[in-house]
This record gives structure tokens, C-alpha cells and sequence, in this order.
């Protein structure tokens, strides 16, 4: 399928691995100009040639600084995904606290990656998406709509991405400016497996097996298809949200099934 996307500029927030990498792949091969914004680059992203642009996120500035980079390497953006997240695994763990016990500092910090680090890269591409008509996809997760288990802060800050999302599409609509939230549940990414990531060290201090530990929260989220997705099922439906369609404010799921209600 041709997804009409052949000589697009893009903007995709950590890129450097997992999810990012998957669809700045992807997006080079349907013949588009990647920006892929980092941290820190890795051996993977430096392979596909995608210009680099190392910057921290959790600032207003870095997200200015980001902007100004690809819009002077692409000449303008047309599709931007906004995929930074997650972070460090402390991070992670230190939100499955309880609300008195995880500080506000830990919040703060959550919602600089996983919203408004989204909020300023946006606001600052708007000019160029406007003008080009162009498209904005968060990636969010099924986490927002599950409350019952896992970081309270990162739920919370999802759930606010899925707003400002719903946002965007009707605020720009008019202009020519789509926005879709595009939802994974497990991912086969550090997350699920490193074996220092948060999934091990989790199995770790309920001393199981990191293989038994996601074998038992895969049945516990009831997954309809018993697997985790791969980032390049995920990026496939990303870049399908990119592409030109008549979808906006829309979240579009890829988790296995776990979410069962209408």
C-alpha cells in the first residue's frame, strides 16, 4: 500500500530506540525526511542516516531548540510524533507508590516527559504544521485507561496526552491539521525486556523469574492474544495515523485485547 507519505518531512521524539526507531524506519522507507530527537543517539538510530538532534525534552527550551533544528534541516514539518517517554526505570517504579507516597517532585517530573514535553513540541511546530497541513500523533498507552495497577503518575499524564490530543484536533482542524493518540499496551521494548528493566526488577523483588514475571502480568491484563506487540506493529500504525486520511481526535489502540469495553 502506497501511504502517499513519499517526500513528507517528520519530527519523531525519542527515536533513538524501541517504538522511535521502529517508526523513523518506517517512515524512511515510504520516502520521508526524518528528524529523530534524543537524548543520546545510538548505533541503531546513526544507521538510518536520520539526522540526530540531541536534546532533553522536559524543557520548554529543548522543545524550541528541537524545532528550530528539523525546521532548518526539513524546511518544514509535515508530520510530527511526539514518543518520548517512559524514561529511566526508577522513574517508572518510584510511581507505583501510593498518592501519599510519591511526591510531587516525581509528578512534576512525569508529566514534563509524557505531557508537556508533547504540549511544547507541538506549540512550537504549529507554525510549520499549519502552513503545511500537516499531522500530529501522541503516543500515548493503555495505561490511561487502566487505574487499577502500575505508575499512578504515568497513567495520569497519558490521560491528559489523550486530551490535549482531542484538543489539537479540534482547535487546528480548520487550519488542515490532524491529531490522533495512538495507544499501545506491552511492547516488546526495554520495558518488558532488559534485564534491568522495569518488568525485571519488578520480578526480581517478588523473587520470580523475569520470563514467569511477564508470563503472569500478560494473564493478569487478560491479553486476547497472550503476546506482547513488537515496535514495528505499533510504528505500522503510526505511520498510518501519519498518513492521509480523514481520521482526527481519534486513539487508536494496539495492545492484544486488553481493553474490552466499547
Amino acid at each position: 500500500m502506497d501511504l502517499q507519505l513519499n517526500g513528507k518531512t517528520a519530527v519523531v521524539t525519542g527515536g533513538s530506540k524501541g517504538i522511535g526507531l521502529a517508526v523513523v524506519r518506517l517512515l524512511q522507507e515510504e520516502g520521508v525526511s526524518v528528524v529523530a530527537a534524543s537524548r543520546r543517539t545510538t548505533p541503531e538510530l546513526e544507521e538510518t542516516k536520520a539526522t540526530h538532534v540531541a536534546v532533553d525534552l522536559t524543557t520548554a527550551e529543548g522543545a524550541s531548540h528541537l524545532i528550530e533544528r528539523a525546521t532548518a534541516e526539513l524546511g518544514g514539518i509535515d508530520l510530527l510524533v511526539n514518543n518520548v517517554g517512559v524514561g529511566d526505570a526508577d522513574d517508572f517504579l518510584r510511581g507505583t507508590a501510593s498518592l501519599t507516597d510519591l511526591p510531587d517532585d516525581a509528578w512534576r517530573h512525569t508529566f514534563d516527559l509524557h505531557f508537556y514535553s508533547a504540549l511544547w513540541v507541538t506549540r512550537a511546530a504549529l507554525p510549520s504544521l499549519v502552513e503545511r497541513r500537516g499531522t500530529v500523533v501522541n503516543v500515548s498507552s493503555i495505561a490511561a485507561r487502566l487505574m487499577s495497577s502500575g505508575a499512578a503518575d504515568y497513567s495520569v499524564s497519558k490521560a491528559a496526552l489523550n486530551a490535549l490530543t482531542k484538543i489539537i484536533a479540534e482547535q487546528y482542524g480548520e487550519q488542515g491539521v490532524r491529531a490522533n493518540s495512538v495507544s499501545p499496551g506491552p511492547v516488546s521494548t526495554g520495558v518488558w525486556t532488559d534485564p534491568d528493566g522495569v518488568l525485571a526488577r519488578m520480578a526480581k523483588a517478588q523473587g520470580a523469574s523475569h520470563e514467569d514475571f511477564v508470563k503472569q502480568t500478560l494473564q493478569g491484563l487478560d491479553s486476547s492474544t497472550g503476546r506482547i506487540s513488537t515496535p514495528e506493529e505499533v510504528a505500522r500504525l503510526i505511520v498510518f495515523a501519519a498518513s492521509p486520511n480523514n481520521i482526527t481526535g481519534a486513539e487508536l489502540i494496539v495492545d492484544g485485547g486488553i481493553i474490552k469495553e466499547l
